[in-house]
C-alpha cells in the first residue's frame, strides 16, 4: 500500500496477515492533539479503510505516552481566533454558529474511527488524558500496559468534554462512573480502567501489550472480511437503536451477505478441518 506523508500520524503495514498500525507520532509533546492530527487522522482512516490488503487497525502512541490530550497551544489559538471573529463579526450569534462548525468539524475527526469498516483496536501505554479517551472512546477495543491511566481532564480547563467521551463513556462503562470521571477529572488507574469496563485487558508491559494486541488483530483479521465488518455495522446500530430496529437491521444486511463465497469457504474449512482462506474485500 502506496505511503501517506501525514504531519501528526505515521502508518504501518499492513502486515501479511492485513494488520497496519497507526501511530500518533509526536513522542516529544507526548502525542497532544494539534490541528493537523484532526485534519490528518480522518484522511489517514479513510486511506487504511479503501485498502483491501487491510483488515485490522491497531492504534497507538510512539514515545512514553499515548496521548496527552488536545495541545493547549490550539486550544489558546481557537481562543484567539474567536476574540477576533468576535470583534469582526460584532455578532455573537454569528460568531456561535462557527464555533459549533469548528467543535463539530473536531468531532468528526474521531468518529472517523468508528465509522471506519475496519476494525480499530486501541493499544494505550502511559498517559490518555483529555482529548485521549474521547479517542480511544471511538475505537472498538481498548487494551492497555500496567502503566497508563487515564483521565478525563476537560473539566478542569474550564470546558466541557466535547469530542465524544460524555456520550461513549456511558455506553461503555455506565452512566454513575461516566459521570465520576468527567466530573472529577480524577485519575483512573489501568486496573480500575479494566474493572469499570473502559479497557478490555490489561498486559503487565508495553511489549507484552503491543505482541497480544498484534496477535488477537491477527485472529480477527484471519476471518471472513465480510462477517467482520458486518458484525461490527450492527452491533453499533444495535447499540444506537431499540431491540427490534436492531434485528430489523442485521435480517436486512444477511439477506444480501449470507449468499457469499465466504460462507461456502467457512463451511468448506469446517469440513475440511482446515483453517479458511478468504478473498479481500
Amino acid at each position: 500500500m502506496k505511503q501517506q506523508a501525514w504531519k501528526s500520524l505515521r502508518v504501518e503495514g499492513p502486515d501479511l496477515e492485513g494488520v497496519a498500525r497507526l501511530l500518533l507520532d509526536r513522542p516529544a509533546r507526548s502525542n497532544a492533539l494539534d490541528a493537523a492530527l484532526f485534519t490528518d487522522l480522518p484522511l489517514a482512516i479513510a486511506h487504511l479503510d479503501a485498502s483491501s490488503a487491510v483488515r485490522v487497525i491497531i492504534l497507538a502512541g510512539e514515545g512514553k505516552n499515548f496521548c496527552s490530550g488536545i495541545d493547549l497551544s490550539m486550544l489558546a489559538q481557537l481562543n484567539e481566533s474567536e476574540t477576533t471573529s468576535s470583534q469582526d463579526i460584532r455578532d455573537g450569534a454569528r460568531t456561535s454558529l462557527l464555533n459549533v462548525h469548528r467543535v463539530k468539524r473536531l468531532q468528526a475527526a474521531f468518529t472517523a474511527l468508528e465509522e471506519c469498516r475496519k476494525p480499530v483496536i486501541a493499544a494505550i501505554h502511559g498517559a490518555c488524558i483529555g482529548g485521549g479517551v474521547d479517542l480511544i472512546a471511538a475505537c472498538d477495543l481498548r487494551y492497555c500496559s500496567s502503566d497508563s491511566y487515564f483521565s478525563v481532564k476537560e473539566v478542569d480547563l474550564a470546558i466541557v468534554a466535547d469530542l465524544g467521551s460524555l456520550q461513549r463513556l456511558p455506553l461503555l462503562i455506565g452512566h454513575g462512573n461516566a459521570m465520576d470521571l468527567a466530573l472529577t477529572g480524577r485519575r483512573v488507574s489501568a486496573s480500575e480502567a479494566k474493572s469499570i469496563g473502559l479497557v478490555n485487558g490489561v498486559f503487565e508491559s508495553k511489549h507484552v501489550m503491543e505482541e497480544q494486541v498484534t496477535a488477537l488483530a491477527r485472529n480477527i483479521a484471519a476471518k471472513s472480511p465480510l462477517a467482520v465488518v458486518g458484525t461490527k455495522k450492527v452491533l453499533l446500530k444495535s447499540r444506537d437503536t431499540t431491540v427490534s430496529d436492531g434485528l430489523e437491521y442485521v435480517a436486512t444486511w444477511n439477506s444480501g451477505m449470507l449468499l457469499s463465497s465466504d460462507l461456502k469457504e467457512a463451511i468448506k474449512a469446517q469440513l475440511q478441518k482446515r483453517k479458511p482462506i478468504f478473498s479481500k474485500l
